[in-house]
């Protein structure tokens, strides 16, 4: 070590060795030893070696192979300097006066700076008052810093302290401050030393609150610490107290516990298990995280209804007139609940009204029909014409099988899935059971929902259903389940086997009419203030609301619409002065809505009639489809040109529809001898066949009979009769088998002015169940071959007349010749489709 002391450099050179360290920023008037190991740092200590033993210290703004410093910096000196083995150095750097870089000269090993000092050199002369009084301050504000930091050292603290210079104190405190490089560099390049203790007192103030923050939240997490310790050790002494005194408090808790799960009358095999975790408590420390999984399983076993139940209405007349007070329609859920109810009442024993002692157990209803039919309210007054108690939970989006079973006790924030919460909530063993939405439920993952359900939805199992935080056996099979759909479709075969069906159709006009005279009229006139005053609707307004403001099978649109025009009135009726004052009362305002009155009231009409000329055109036939929001119209036009036999089929059609146009097309060929065709040769013409609005898809059978009228009229140049709908699937043979969603198909034609429509004769029986009002709407045609419905749908001149053989006799005119009977065969009967089934997707 060769110490350089005593060395003045009366005219410093213009050029020094640039000497860039990581991290570390050097103050004149302190000193810092520093080890030198990268080329660059060696490269410029031994050139300065060569020189005055000078070097312009700066700090790096990232690694040193990219080389970016900073432009300020300190010009150092080095006090001592050691070579090591390796030929690295430890060196003592001592700072002089900051500096900025104005030009760089690069060498094959280091680099020569030229600077420009920054501030003034010190004079030693006192400072003048404002500037003594800074300095103070600054001095009192770092001695605080120093009391948070507790990592000044006493020599350093001591030195701020003495020093009166403004120039020396600032080199000393930014020296000593524990903050980033940005803030020091700053600090370097402020000339003047006011401003430059100023920008210092206001780091040293703003480090110092931070600090007094940190202290102060310490303070309070070691306050809660201690708390919490001082009771843990609290509630150790006072066991102990206890013991003396012959009293057992953690005895009593759980003696409490034990007989609130007893008072709640649960199976013996759950007594056991709540027993075995009671005596489990018993033996942790009460602050333990296992003493509170196991507390908070048991108070859910004690939460739980196992022996409360609420008592059946056994009134049929009171439960009837329940439901039509709530209801309009749908005679079918609610003679199947008339009918639980009286089923429920010869089958408890007599004298006792407790759901235990009848012999069946709670149905599984599913509603399926159209969204706004009343599927989820008909579930409520369900359970008010019961007197039960009603939960509900929407299924909608559901994918994780523990909604439905809950998660194992071991997680941390496990909770029973959703129907045990919603049992703890109705409080009885015995509620009516929502399940909203079911055919939404999704999965992936982390399970099936569906799959989750059949053990709830089983009448055989549901009496032991087990959930995975509760892991004993639950009994559900007292519930009344009510689960709702717009679509069967979604729903798994399994699930759907375990449930009994009941459709809920589409409101047709009439039920809509009474419906909001009955219902929504007063509901909304009563929410929006106007309850008391004389406003009624005409039946021809709702009926044009219901034809040009609304387009299906519910009625929430029409709700909402009746809901605008009350709110429309309510403003006028304000703006007239009404409520104001007792003479222009509410009661006293008056308004009939007509007609006439619903365009100022609702604006433009939002729908019109579906795609139907009133005019007979070639190619053109309309079919009947069903949707998850009601029967529409379906149009099909057919033109034909020369080509070779292909079929064009396009208006976004599924691959079944597709199949049925080609079937009405091999059908017709085959029957090309009863038909007049203008085509000479079928298989040299081209057919495209299109379904107008392309943007919807359209699938299904039932446009069969649709698409052969289409062709026929094609091929024969002759328009069907106008007015005539039809809906009926064709096979290859001519016959016509049944379809779905009969009443929404039906409604469609009504809506849309037809005259006429033609059904498949086996849907006679479902047709005989509609609404009086809907069957005697508009005449109706049953079918059960093509030619007796391409006979009503085109004029006979179509037809070619049957030639007779020789010497056949003639048949009375209507009678038909009949069928020769072969020996030893049998007719046989072809069951097809399930009449009156749920209809399939759009078609």
């Amino acid at each position: 070590m060769k110490l350089l002391s005593g060395l003045k450099n009366r005219n410093p050179p213009e050029e020094f060795p640039l000497l860039p360290l990581r991290e570390l920023i050097l103050f004149p008037h302190t000193m810092l030893p520093v080890f030198i190991t990268y080329k660059s740092g060696i490269a410029a200590v031994e050139e300065a070696l060569k020189r005055d033993h000078r070097l312009f210290a700066v700090c790096l703004k990232g690694p040193i192979e990219a080389g970016e410093t900073y432009t300020a910096g300190t010009v150092v000196r080095m006090v001592q300097h050691l070579k090591l083995p390796d030929n690295t150095f430890r060196v003592v750097l001592q700072g002089e006066y900051r500096a900025n870089m104005t030009g760089v000269q690069k060498f094959n090993t280091h680099e020569l700076v030229r600077i420009e000092p920054i501030g003034s050199v010190s004079s030693g002369e006192p400072p003048n008052p404002e500037l003594a009084a800074l300095v103070r301050t600054v001095q009192k504000s770092f001695v605080q810093y120093a009391e948070f930091s507790k990592k000044i050292s006493t020599e350093t603290l001591s030195a701020v302290e003495k020093i009166e210079d403004p120039e020396r104190l600032g080199n000393l405190i930014a020296h000593a401050l524990a903050v980033k490089a940005e803030r020091k560099i700053e600090f370097l390049r402020i000339p003047g030393a006011a401003e430059r203790l100023e920008a210092i007192l206001e780091t040293l103030e703003m480090e110092n609150e931070i600090f007094g923050i940190q202290k102060n939240i310490n303070g309070k997490v070691k306050s809660r610490m201690e708390k919490t310790q001082r009771e843990y050790i609290l509630h150790e002494q006072l066991k102990e107290i206890n013991k003396e005194l012959g009293k057992n408090e953690g005895a009593d808790e759980f003696a409490e516990l034990e007989r609130s799960l007893e008072e709640r009358h649960p199976p013996e095999e759950v007594l056991l298990k709540a027993r075995k975790e009671i005596t489990r408590l018993r033996k942790l420390q009460p602050l333990s995280p296992e003493a509170g999984v196991l507390r908070g399983y048991l108070e859910w076993i004690s939460d739980l209804p196992w022996g409360e139940f609420s008592v059946d209405s056994g009134d049929l007349r009171e439960a009837e007139k329940i439901l039509n007070e709530d209801h309009f329609g749908m005679h079918k859920a609610k003679e199947r609940i008339l009918e639980f109810i009286a089923v429920r009442s010869l089958t408890s024993f007599p004298g006792e009204g407790s759901p235990g002692n009848s012999r069946i157990r709670g149905p599984i209803l599913c509603f399926v029909g159209p969204p706004g039919t009343g599927k989820t309210s008909l579930g409520k007054s369900v359970a008010r014409a019961l007197g039960r108690a009603f939960v509900r939970i929407s299924l909608g989006g559901v994918r994780d099988e523990a909604e439905i079973r809950g998660h194992r006790k071991t997680y941390v924030g496990a909770l029973p899935g959703k129907i045990l919460q919603s049992m703890r909530k109705a409080g009885t063993t015995n509620p009516v059971f929502l399940l909203d939405e079911i055919d939404k439920l999704s999965s992936d993952f982390r399970g099936d929902p569906a799959s989750a359900l059949l053990e709830v939805l089983d009448p055989e199992q549901n009496g032991a259903f087990t959930d995975h935080y509760l892991e004993v056996p639950y009994d559900l099979s007292k519930v009344l389940f009510i689960t709702t759909a717009n679509s069967l479709y979604p729903i798994p075969y399994p699930l759907l086997d375990r449930m009994e069906i009941i459709e809920i159709p589409g409101y047709g006009e009439g039920e809509k009419l009474a419906i909001a005279q009955q219902f929504l009229v007063p509901k909304e006139l009563e929410e929006n203030g106007l309850g008391q005053a004389k406003i009624g609707f005409k039946d021809e307004a709702i009926r044009k609301i219901i034809r040009h403001w609304t387009m299906e099978s519910g009625v929430r649109g029409l709700e909402r619409e009746i809901a605008r025009c009350v709110r429309r009135i309510a403003r006028g009726a304000v703006e007239k002065g009404y409520g104001k004052t007792p003479e222009r009362s509410v009661n006293s305002f008056k308004k009939t809505i007509g007609p006439g009155d619903l365009e100022k009231l609702l604006g433009r009409k939002k729908y019109k009639h579906d795609v139907v000329f009133k005019e007979a055109r070639i190619g053109v036939s309309y079919g009947l489809a069903w949707t998850e929001t009601g029967g529409t119209m379906l149009p099909v036009e057919t033109t034909k040109f020369e080509g070779t036999g292909e079929v064009f089929i396009t208006g976004n059609l599924g691959d079944v529809m597709k199949e049925s146009a080609r079937i009405a097309l091999s059908y017709l060929r085959s029957a090309q001898g009863r038909y007049k065709f203008t085509v000479a040769d079928v298989g040299k013409t081209d057919f495209h066949i299109h379904v107008p609005e392309g943007a919807i898809p359209k699938d299904g059978p039932s446009a069969g009979i649709t698409l052969a009228a289409s062709l026929l009229s094609t091929l024969c140049g002759v328009p069907p009769k106008p007015g005539i709908a039809m809906t009926g699937e064709l096979t290859l043979t001519g016959r016509i088998l049944p379809i779905g969603g009969l009443k929404e198909k039906l409604l469609a034609a009504v809506r849309n002015g037809m005259e006429r429509v033609l059904i498949p004769a086996d849907n006679r029986d479902e047709w005989a169940e509609l609404d009086k009002d809907l069957r005697g709407s508009m005449p109706v045609d049953f079918v059960e071959t093509a030619d007796e419905a391409l006979g009503l749908l085109f004029e006979k001149g179509i037809q070619r007349k049957p030639r007779l053989k020789p010497g056949a006799p003639k048949l009375p005119p209507g009678q038909k010749p009949k069928a020769k009977r072969i020996a030893g065969l049998k007719p046989v009967e072809v069951k097809t489709g399930r009449t009156g089934a749920a209809p399939a997707p759009p078609h």
